[in-house]
């Protein structure tokens, strides 16, 4: 079984669920097991609107482990937002809802940015977006005509770029570069910004940069990935399960400690700064480790043999 991650560019239209299946078809069509039950098993490192295109990290065997870090991971976005025209959608799909004449002028939104939209900020999530509300996605209840009441959530803008400026039909737009915390809607931040400049706005592009330790240089195209179901080999593609854990440090295992650890047993008299650690047996990962006072504690563990390194 193969085990690491496929960074996928991911093309407009295309839903992060389909991007997972596009992938569980090539991989189908290069003869891995992708039954449901003792099968390979795939899943993608946070959702990526059907009409944003760039990084999403699809993970493979035993990396699925860590979608869920990939959730929590910082983020860099890419977007254009055009002032004069909100939409129910908050972008291009949808349906204007409110108009401004006012355009803010050049300038203005650099200020605004860091005044208002540079650290620790309050933003309500679009109603079309796949959060749950009263156990349905808030895109469902929207979809059908009701009126979706979000409640606001606290995330946080780490920094931005202003990477352009111009006009369009005689409606300004501006196009900038933000890293944020997880939870973070662009569209959201879209649309506020427009109200805070006296005006209305909608994303007219989107796009994700960076996921994580994850970015641009390291993704394929969609064609690249069909190659993989046309006998292209997988390791040309597959980033090895490690590369989702660079921005902790690796904690060497002896082959006792690997057994103990595999065991779920707590691993006594270590040295080094209490934290997370990924355990390692030579090459092999073994663990997710949280250390303290000396004490290592499983916190996931990976089902690899050594043979399992490579492909």
């Amino acid at each position: 079984m193969p085990h690491g991650w496929i960074i996928l560019d991911k093309p407009l239209e295309l839903g992060s669920t389909q991007a997972v299946a596009a992938v569980k078809r090539n991989l189908r069509a290069a003869g891995f097991n992708m039954k449901l039950k003792g099968g390979l098993k795939v899943g993608h490192g946070g959702t990526l609107d059907p009409l944003a295109t760039g990084v999403l990290p699809i993970a493979v065997g035993e990396a699925t482990k860590l979608c869920g870090r990939m959730l929590d991971a910082r983020k860099v976005y890419a977007f254009t937002v055009q002032f004069g025209r909100e939409t129910d959608t908050l972008d291009l799909e949808g349906q204007v809802v409110a108009v401004s004449d006012h355009q803010p002028g050049f300038g203005a939104v650099e200020a605004v940015l860091a005044a208002r939209f540079t650290g620790e900020i309050d933003q309500v999530p679009p109603a079309y977006s796949a959060i749950k509300v009263d156990g349905a996605r808030a895109y469902d209840r929207a979809r059908a005509g009701e009126d979706v009441a979000i409640p606001t959530r606290r995330v946080t803008v780490y920094g931005w770029d202003c990477l352009a400026e111009g006009m369009v039909a005689g409606e300004q737009y501006a196009t900038l570069r933000v890293q944020v915390s997880k939870g973070t809607y662009v569209r959201s931040l879209a649309r506020d910004i427009a109200l805070a400049l006296g005006t209305r706005g909608h994303v007219t592009m989107l796009r994700r940069v960076r996921a994580g330790p994850f970015d641009l240089a390291q993704a394929i195209s969609l064609d690249m990935l069909n190659e993989i179901g046309k006998g292209a080999p997988l390791e040309r593609y597959l980033l090895p399960l490690e590369a989702g854990l660079v921005d902790i440090p690796a904690l060497d295992l002896t082959p006792e400690q690997a057994g103990a650890v595999r065991q779920g047993r707590v691993l006594t008299g270590l040295a080094g700064d209490d934290g997370l650690y990924w355990a390692r047996l030579g090459a092999t990962p073994v663990a997710l480790l949280a250390l303290l006072h000396g004490e290592a504690r499983v916190e996931r563990g990976f089902n690899m043999d050594v043979a399992e390194q490579t492909i």
